[in-house]
């Protein structure tokens, strides 16, 4: 019952006590079923008790009147205390206006209750049906009033029940929630200890794990919310704490398993990228004689973009062996951070200074080919164009000019890169850039025209 539940109920017990047969049969009423049982040949047997039931029919019907009533009377009081476990699970849970809404009209039945209680108690206390003397007139105006106060019991009772049927979903939602909970705050202790088990096993190989040993400990205030419980904190907020510390921990949890694999990692591309260092360090010994050759053979424009390739190799594989020191140093001081950021910075130094000492030998190569047959070069190109205007004219009378006018223009291009070599020491290098350039208009082309037909399976190849 709540606090305004207590003195109507205290007014009851006290009406109760009061002497009369009545009350002391509606006492009888409310006693367990074994003390009945006890008590009763001690009520109806001799002794000097009297036996009260042994008036006239019309007394017995009355008395049977006020039983009825005392047995509404308290199946309403039980049903109302009852109710409260499940209003109190529903608001522990749930702050939404309809649990609130459900709490208020809780209260307002216990307000209702109190007043047909009282009027029950009242109708009770203004008939004495234990009167020799009493007449006709009075008894049917306690039959009439108890009979009166007993519809009220039953009336505010079916009310309640329904009440109390209408609260099915909330009640629901909320015993789920109430199922949750206790699972949910083992799993996250257990995954904090299981993290914490996991930074035991990774410093036992000699890893400090310094910045995760941090992030655990900042969950140790989590966990006393979580020891502190639900009563304090609420219910979703509990489980939500929870899953948050279980997401958390999880996460230390797992990059602590990972460490050792990280560490490895690391070492073993320091190994891995000092190796090549080296080999670019050779190789980039070898681009002075690729540029003699390159001179010797071909035109200024041929060659001259190469001629800081071995001054700038040798720049690049310095700042790398610089970086792969620093990353050395991380490493050895476990900042996996910054190991894995010198490593990157290193990799891409000797990614482009192997693109740059590959490109002298490349070039030589590409420009030999090229001087020893340009037919070969002009052919392939010419085909890319071809198989872009056939493309073009598939399902046409005319092109569209949007396709045709950059194949024309890659013609011509084509051909004045042609009429280029002519001359005692033609600029093989720009005329390969020519074909380079001409070949991507048709294939740019064709893309154009296979999106535009929905990838029509109509095809060109090159």
């Amino acid at each position: 019952m709540t606090a305004t539940d207590t003195q109507p109920h205290e007014q009851r017990e006290r009406r109760r006590a009061r002497g009369g047969p009545v009350r002391d049969v509606v006492a009888l009423m409310l006693l367990p079923l074994p003390l009945l049982v006890a008590l009763a040949p001690l009520s109806f047997a001799g002794g000097g008790t009297r036996r009260w039931f042994g008036r006239g029919e019309g007394q017995r019907a009355d008395a049977q009147a006020a039983k009825d009533a005392a047995a509404a009377f308290y199946e309403l009081d039980t049903a109302h205390r009852d109710l409260r476990i499940s209003i109190e699970t529903i608001t522990a849970v749930d702050t939404s206006p309809s649990a609130r809404k459900a709490a208020e009209e809780y209260e307002g039945f216990g307000r209702r209750i109190d007043e047909v209680s009282q009027g029950y108690i009242t109708a009770v206390d203004s008939h004495d049906l234990d009167r020799d003397d009493l007449d006709g007139g009075a008894m049917a105006r306690a039959r009439a009033d108890l009979t009166r106060a007993k519809q009220e019991l039953d009336r505010v009772k079916g009310e309640l029940d329904r009440f109390a049927q209408g609260l099915g979903p909330l009640l629901q939602s909320a015993e789920t929630q109430l199922a949750r909970l206790a699972p949910a705050v083992e799993r996250a202790r257990q995954a904090l200890l299981a993290a914490s088990n996991a930074l035991d096993a990774v410093r036992a190989q000699g890893l400090q794990a310094d910045d995760l040993a941090a992030r655990l400990a900042a969950l140790a205030p989590e966990l006393t919310k979580l020891n502190q419980g639900a009563g304090q904190h609420g219910v979703p907020e509990t489980i939500r704490r929870a899953d948050d510390v279980v997401r958390q921990a999880e996460g230390v949890r797992t990059e602590a398993e990972r460490l050792p694999g990280k560490a490895a990692e690391i070492d073993k591309r320091l190994v891995s990228l000092r190796t090549r260092a080296q080999a670019i360090t050779t190789r980039a010994g070898n681009v002075d004689p690729v540029l003699s050759e390159l001179r010797r053979r071909y035109s200024a424009a041929c060659w001259q973009d190469l001629q800081q390739v071995p001054e700038q190799a040798t720049q690049s594989v310095q700042q790398a062996e610089v970086k792969l020191r620093e990353a050395q140093q991380a490493r050895d001081e476990q900042r996996w951070a910054d190991a894995t950021s010198r490593l990157a910075t290193v990799r891409a130094l000797l990614d482009t200074t192997d693109e740059a000492v590959s490109a002298a030998g490349d070039r030589l190569q590409r420009l030999d080919a090229v001087s020893f047959d340009r037919q070969k070069e002009v052919e392939r190109t010419r085909f890319a164009v071809r198989d872009a205007q056939r493309l073009a004219m598939t399902g046409r009378s005319t092109p569209d000019p949007r396709h045709a006018g950059p194949l024309d223009d890659a013609v011509a291009r084509l051909d004045r890169a042609v009429a280029g070599l002519e001359g005692r020491h033609p600029d093989w290098w720009h005329f390969l850039m020519e074909t380079e350039a001409v070949r991507e208009t048709a294939a740019r082309v064709v893309q154009e025209i296979r999106e535009a037909r929905g990838g029509a399976g109509t095809g060109a190849g090159g």
